[in-house]
């Protein structure tokens, strides 16, 4: 049958070394669940203290729960953190895609929820993640404790030509004859730190993913207006694809009185150096208590 996710079984094979790769990296233990809904079954790692408050990710494109735990490990030792494998961006999760025109994001993430024994929850969602993240937060707003939303897709759209010139020709040339000079050139238009396990992993994920190109709909004047949760938002100020000044400045129009924080000098993935990551764990533990 063929992958509606992946260009290959090879291709997926190496994807999943990669999220292997990434939780190994975790210092903390997981289990992962499984939850059914009819959307597909999604994964999801679990860990942090049993009886801590529940805290759920929701990860960026092509990525997957071990990536985003990584990044946000700091949390771990504070939260009972479910990392949720979204569907059609995740190789943990069921071969299936999400439409992005409507709330079938917003429901699939409320039936996950309903999977993993969860009402009410503090909820983080990144770049892809936060699409789906506001997509819960205006189909079941009295669920959402207090949400953060970090470079998120669904708020505003970038430059057309500024996408093509700086992301999507290095992509398409990166692709037709990869090279390292092309993947740097690449990987430089949305990663802020050029690492030994990211610039790699995009280089294979854009290789072996059927990449979407549908993308996901802006959120609307008005789909908030029953949200009372405390809202985060923090924007990157060089994302080419979510511009960060834009980004903030419609944040506030959708949501009642966001707080929000612009990453100076950072590309649409922020730093991932031991102090940002220390200082973004500190800054999520510091809205979410």
């Amino acid at each position: 049958m063929t992958s509606i996710l992946f260009k290959s079984s090879e291709g997926r094979a190496t994807i999943e070394r990669w999220h292997q790769r990434f939780r190994a990296q975790v210092p903390a233990p997981l289990e992962s669940r499984r939850v059914s809904t009819r959307f597909g079954e999604t994964h999801a790692l679990v860990g942090g203290p049993a009886d801590a408050p529940p805290l759920v990710m929701l990860h960026g494109a092509l990525a997957s729960s071990a990536h985003l735990l990584v990044e946000l490990a700091a949390l771990l030792p504070h939260f009972r953190v479910y990392a949720v494998d979204v569907l059609g961006q995740s190789v943990m999760s069921a071969d299936a895609r999400l439409r992005v025109d409507n709330d079938d994001a917003g429901a699939w993430l409320g039936e996950v929820l309903d999977g993993l024994g969860l009402q009410r929850v503090r909820l983080i969602g990144v770049s892809w993640g936060g699409f789906v993240a506001q997509r819960f937060a205006a189909v079941a707003p009295t669920r959402v404790e207090r949400l953060a939303l970090l470079v998120p897709a669904g708020v505003v759209g970038g430059s057309g030509w500024k996408g093509f010139t700086r992301m999507g020709l290095p992509m398409t040339l990166f692709l037709m004859a990869p090279t390292p000079a092309r993947l740097d050139r690449f990987a430089a238009a949305l990663l802020t730190t050029l690492d030994d396990d990211w610039k790699p992993y995009l280089g294979d994920a854009f290789t072996h993913y059927r990449v979407a190109t549908k993308i996901p709909a802006l959120s609307r004047d008005g789909d908030f207006e029953k949200l009372d949760a405390p809202v985060l938002v923090v924007a990157a100020e060089h994302d080419v694809s979510f511009p960060g000044q834009k980004l903030l400045d419609r944040a506030r129009q959708l949501f009642r009185e966001p707080q929000t924080e612009l990453l100076a000098g950072s590309q649409h993935s922020p730093p991932t150096t031991p102090a940002f990551r220390a200082w973004m764990g500190q800054r999520l533990l510091d809205f979410f208590r």
